[in-house]
């Protein structure tokens, strides 16, 4: 006896063809997630309808989970792509200062090309640069106990074997948000001799000029000012500082004098 038409495996295999294009569009990944479900719920029940024809909702059944998996790597890779447009791509550049001290004529490294490491660490003054900041040192400061105490009255004096020093450094947004971004997606720290990171929002003293990291900054605006870190005094000059600019922007080390 021939089977008759399963209208509903029909219906569901429509659905899920449908489904899976719209799932492989990114700016039509929800009408597929809408589909995709849909598509699968009524391929079941038509496996269940007895004396019709069953292969229209197989074909259904596998064409809505293959979807659905196509759509999640859809989505993330759309995700991953916001996430990188909206806080750097990671290609980060370095322009070293020439011996006067200037960045014009200065060597152009990119950081991916094992430059700037904690061996070989750029200079002070170096300009890190992604595709949405651009990062400048301008001075370390050693010793800087006296000046941080001073600053605030709450500042406590460094633990015995410890001292201040004061980074004063420079961010720039370059990226297009209309809403701007706040200089705090820049990150520096400062790296032991031994290789410990002293981690820049670990230390809770105010430093004097302090940089003001949660300002909206615009595109060309740049944001200066001074960031306090607690050191190992015996080798608080043979640090590093670990600088990135964005978040994801590679991680580049600067030497401290």
């Amino acid at each position: 006896m021939k089977k008759q038409l399963n209208i509903v495996g029909l219906i569901a295999l429509i659905t899920a063809v449908l489904g899976f294009i719209f799932a492989c569009v990114p700016g039509a990944l929800i009408v597929g997630w809408v589909l995709l479900p849909i598509a699968f719920i009524l391929a079941i029940v038509s496996l269940f309808l007895k004396d019709k024809a069953k292969w229209m909702g197989v074909t259904a059944l596998i064409t809505s989970v293959v979807g659905t998996i196509v759509g999640v790597v859809v989505f993330t890779a759309v995700v991953a792509t916001s996430f990188d447009n909206a806080f750097g791509s990671g290609d980060t550049k370095v322009v070293e200062p020439s011996k006067d001290g200037a960045t014009e004529g200065g060597a152009t490294t990119n950081a991916s090309a094992k430059a700037g490491t904690r061996e070989s660490p750029y200079p002070i003054g170096s300009v890190i640069e992604s595709k949405d900041w651009r990062v400048v040192i301008n001075s370390v400061t050693l010793a800087a106990t006296d000046a941080v105490v001073a600053a605030n009255q709450f500042n406590k004096a460094p633990a015995a074997g410890s001292e201040y020093i004061l980074v004063n450094y420079s961010a720039t947004y370059l990226g297009d948000d209309a809403n701007g971004q706040m200089p705090a997606f820049v990150s520096v720290d400062y790296v032991t001799a031994d290789g410990n990171t002293v981690d820049g929002t670990k230390t809770f003293a105010v430093a004097p000029e302090s940089i003001d990291s949660m300002s909206t900054l615009y595109k060309g605006a740049t944001a200066t000012g001074n960031k306090a870190f607690e050191v190992p005094s015996a080798t608080a000059g043979q640090g590093v500082l670990a600088v990135r600019a964005g978040m994801l922007g590679d991680k580049v080390f600067v030497a401290t004098k």
